[in-house]
């Protein structure tokens, strides 16, 4: 009984987290922080990268023993809530961002631009130099958005499991969702699509990908993180100022893949809105940042 408690505890703790990586700009990891299991997320997932990287080393025994010691009643129910929010919300997010550009682009804006602040304040020592680091990097990575024609209409197979790979190690560090370096990369429609359309070579690319980067990456990027914490965290928050130009809902909002016609809509470009559209995705801004500062507020809180 008590077990069974604890895997519908999980459940629920993964379906929160799975809700929080589906947007840009929120993390999984601190909605985990904030539900008390972050530590132990943590040591699973090394330990789940360890399995991975003995299977690859073809390591039969080692395999073999690091799956008995495997945190299977945290894991597994936890995977389980997260798929079921991805799979719940997909359809909604892919229905908004075809027809509601500029309001999910005013949602996104506020959530990572608050995660920009967040994400400055895990600098353990910052200074002048570090913040020109961030400047200089957010302003590189700005103009070379600029170049970007608009999301992928139809990525090939080896663009997602390239994103994948991407996207995992970026959920390894704190403060950026996998979802956001989607977006950034310009798979986000697409990978919303995949999982709402059950487009499953589209999914196992992006699946392949997510493992493949666990098991390569997770360790290495625990080492940078840890030697070059703030150099670290200078140049995330760097990408972060830079893809707002991304976000900006104007004049089409985060840029998606149109179901009504084949084509691809510029997110890179910028305007400004008449008087009258600027509510509505103002507010949600507003809205989504206010909800990513309390949410740090309180996982810096319980930590």
């Amino acid at each position: 009984m008590a077990r069974a408690r604890e895997a519908a505890q999980q459940v629920v703790r993964g379906v929160l987290m799975g809700a929080a990586d589906v947007v840009p700009g929120v993390s999984g990891g601190t909605v985990a922080l904030l539900l008390g299991i972050y530590a132990r997320l943590i040591d699973t997932v090394r330990a789940g990268a360890g399995v991975l990287g003995a299977l690859l080393r073809g390591r039969w025994r080692e395999v073999w023993a690091r799956l008995r010691g495997f945190d299977w009643w945290f894991a597994v129910p936890l995977v389980v809530g997260i798929v079921v929010a991805v799979v719940a919300l997909a359809s909604v997010i892919d229905e908004l961002l075809t027809d509601e550009p500029e309001a999910m682009g005013g949602l996104f804006f506020g959530l990572v631009a608050a995660s920009v602040v967040v994400a400055w304040k895990m600098v353990e020592n910052p200074s002048a130099r570090l913040a020109l680091t961030a400047l200089v990097v957010g302003g590189l990575f700005f103009w070379l958005l600029g170049l970007q024609s608009g999301p992928v209409a139809d990525p090939t197979v080896l663009a997602l499991f390239g994103s994948g790979i991407v996207a995992i190690c970026a959920m390894l560090l704190p403060g950026i969702s996998g979802a956001f370096i989607l977006l950034m990369l310009g798979v986000y429609p697409a990978a919303i699509a995949a999982v709402d359309d059950r487009v499953w070579a589209d999914l196992a690319a992006l699946g392949a990908g997510a493992v493949l980067g666990l098991a390569l990456f997770s360790n290495l990027i625990g080492r940078v993180l840890h030697r070059w914490h703030d150099r670290t965290l200078a140049v995330m928050v760097g990408l972060l100022l830079g893809s707002l130009r991304v976000l900006w809902p104007w004049p089409a909002g985060v840029g998606v893949i149109s179901r009504h016609a084949e084509e691809s809509i510029d997110g890179t470009g910028l305007a400004w809105a008449p008087a009258t559209d600027l509510w509505l995705p103002a507010i949600l801004a507003a809205a989504a940042s206010s909800l990513v500062l309390v949410l740090s507020r309180l996982a810096r809180s319980r930590a």
